[in-house]
């Protein structure tokens, strides 16, 4: 496995180093498990696509095309038709060892990246000996506690071939260290690292609610992260800026919109106050959108999304350079939106979403496994859920036409409405002084709750339908394989962090994290120094606690 890994991903890592250098300048680094695609398209009966033009539909005036800003259409001018999104399916759980072995199951079926979920505690900046991990190792994903685990759990992966995305946040910088020391060790320098750190606090504030430190130093840690990758990480991707868990708590599509562009407009202001120039740092922000059932709403948004965000940095800060303007973003269809009732219905719920996030132009994409609502996906499920994405990619002529909806006029007025609607939601943000404050009022928070209410309310009282929970409902006999956690995995990750503690050398993790502690306190940046704490073996929890003693922890106001 591991021979045939590093000279695929070898292999087509050239290919995408030629492409990015041409065709698609500026798409997101990622290691494309495809060839260059062909010149010419034509329907399954034969028949040839016409070329893409500017739509105009008597209404609305031409929109420029793909490529061209304010980028409605696409950020690049041939999107698909050179290369598919990446298909990246996010998996994490139990052990380094079991994800590891589904990581290379995925990408010997066909994924194009990895995309790695942590366990709560992991999320939470603690190890897995600390007393509140107790019964959550491994449940919700992989256990991460000392850069040995990130080691297992890219065991026989190259990551100087491979992009890797983290959902990880409050100890992101930690996260983050682990990677490059562990790709250090295999021989890889971080410049040549790819990948994406979602590292997007705001929103948990918001919607999500796995915050350690209080907001104005979180975002110091995400600034020190910036500052830091620009000089020494440079093809990663230093933020994913998340609508995805705002629209799971229950918003709308046009308030998922708006607060997370209002939310990336906070970062920005904080990047720039910190020193560092628009352009240095713009063009690697990237996104994460939901895409949920509304098939045309989805879209819109998308296409909404591109065009409103450029229009907000062109006015707001003028950078000089054209990449600084692209919205790129990553999509996982709706988790919510699966139903443990009937749960094979959600293969067709998937499809509906994922074919709305390409066509809306998505530059990667996670199709969720149609028994989630039961458990973590099975490998059985979580094949079908990339072979959803295969299948579109391949089959179903969607990805051979640039902006294929574009035109519409139910589609064109759509994205004109979405981004108005958001617009408005933006100023009313930034008149209460931005995101931030915003969010230490509870005001976005405030209006999610309204809106998941809403939904509920309109299901309960059968004004929404939603097949096999208030429509279309029977007895259902067949029973959905679940795959379980081994319950032995706490206490063998314990041992194992035992054991680190016992062969590391003592006198260099005190010096280290000691440093952690001063750089904490003297405003220095953080990065180099939590990364030399993570190659003496120091452990997540350990880095944490350090930052705790001088940030202290947060606790959200009662009722947001």
């Amino acid at each position: 496995m591991k021979s045939w890994l590093t000279a695929t991903l070898t292999a087509q890592a050239a290919i995408i180093t030629e492409f990015e250098a041409s065709v698609h300048e500026g798409f997101p680094p990622v290691v494309d498990m495809v060839s260059e695609r062909k010149d010419t398209w034509n329907t399954l009966s034969g028949l040839p696509l016409p070329e893409s033009e500017p739509p105009g539909d008597g209404q609305h005036q031409s929109r420029p095309p793909a490529g061209e800003p304010p980028f409605t259409r696409g950020i690049h001018g041939s999107m698909y038709k050179s290369r598919f999104w990446t298909m990246r399916q996010y998996a994490g759980f139990s052990s380094a060892q079991e994800t590891n072995q589904r990581f290379k199951l995925l990408l010997e079926r066909g994924q194009m990246g990895l995309s790695v979920a942590f366990d709560l505690p992991t999320q939470l900046g603690m190890d897995a000996d600390d007393e509140l991990s107790y019964g959550e190792v491994g449940k919700v994903g992989v256990a991460i506690s000392s850069v040995e685990d990130m080691k297992i759990l890219f065991d026989g992966i190259p990551l100087d071939k491979v992009s890797t995305s983290m959902t990880i946040n409050a100890p992101a910088m930690v996260l983050l260290a682990m990677y490059i020391v562990a790709a250090e060790e295999q021989g890889a320098h971080q410049s040549e690292l790819r990948g994406t750190i979602q590292n997007d606090i705001l929103k948990e504030y918001i919607a999500r609610g796995t915050y350690v430190f209080p907001p104005k130093e979180s975002m110091r840690l995400i600034t020190d992260i910036f500052e830091y990758c620009t000089n020494h990480v440079p093809k990663w991707n230093t933020i994913s800026i998340s609508g995805y868990h705002i629209r799971e708590a229950g918003s709308t599509a046009v308030q998922e919109l708006g607060f997370t562009l209002a939310n990336a407009l906070a970062y920005v202001d904080a990047a720039i106050e910190q020193g560092l120039d628009i352009d240095d740092f713009a063009p690697r922000l990237s996104f994460f959108f939901n895409c949920h059932n509304d098939f045309f709403e989805e879209i819109s948004k998308f296409r909404a999304a591109r065009t409103l965000w450029h229009d907000l940095l062109k006015e707001r800060y003028q950078p000089a350079s054209e990449k600084s303007l692209k919205l790129r973003f990553h999509t996982q269809v709706a988790g919510v939106s699966l139903t443990a009732q009937q749960p094979l219905n959600n293969v067709s719920r998937v499809t509906i979403q994922a074919l709305a996030a390409v066509l809306g132009g998505t530059q990667s994409l996670h199709t969720n496994s149609f028994d989630e609502a039961l458990g973590l996906p099975t490998e059985e499920s979580a094949t079908v859920a990339l072979r959803t994405q295969q299948i579109i990619a391949e089959e179903s002529g969607a990805a051979d036409v640039v902006d294929p909806l574009g035109g519409s006029w139910f589609v064109e007025r759509l994205t004109d409405v979405v981004y108005a609607e958001a617009k408005s939601l933006i100023d009313q943000i930034e008149s209460r002084g931005g995101a931030m404050a915003a969010i230490e009022q509870g005001w976005p928070q405030q209006q999610i709750h309204n809106s998941a209410y809403r939904h509920l309310n309109d299901v309960e009282n059968n004004r929404r339908r939603i097949v096999g929970v208030n429509h279309g409902v029977m007895d259902e006999q067949r029973s959905i394989p679940v795959m379980k956690i081994d319950p032995t995995l706490g206490e063998r990750q314990c041992a194992a962090l035992a054991q680190l503690r016992e062969n590391r050398s003592h006198n260099d993790v005190e010096k280290a994290l000691l440093s952690v502690f001063t750089a904490a306190s003297n405003g220095e940046n953080l990065f180099p120094h939590v990364i030399h704490a993570v190659r003496v073996r120091a452990t997540l929890g350990e880095i944490v606690g350090q930052m705790k003693a001088v940030f202290g922890t947060y606790m959200a106001p009662s009722g947001f």
